[in-house]
């Protein structure tokens, strides 16, 4: 592989790493508007939310007796 093209993908691979960060913060903004809308409309509070994020959290991660491959 020549170095010219060696670069290039490296700066192909650092632009995509940029779009994925800039998406990354679009969809968390978006995120975080609709949960204080549902706050404010008081249709979940801000305790429910941290209970779910907790539950939802706690099951992705593997359990100690589950092996891991």
């Amino acid at each position: 592989m020549n170095r010219i093209h060696s670069h290039m993908e490296q700066v192909n691979v650092i632009a995509k790493l940029a779009d994925l960060s800039n998406q990354h913060y679009r969809n968390t903004l978006a995120l975080s508007a609709v949960i204080e809308l549902l706050i404010e409309q008081g249709l979940l509070t801000a305790e429910q939310i941290r209970s779910k994020a907790a539950e939802l959290d706690a099951s992705a991660m593997p359990h100690p007796e589950s092996p891991t491959v």
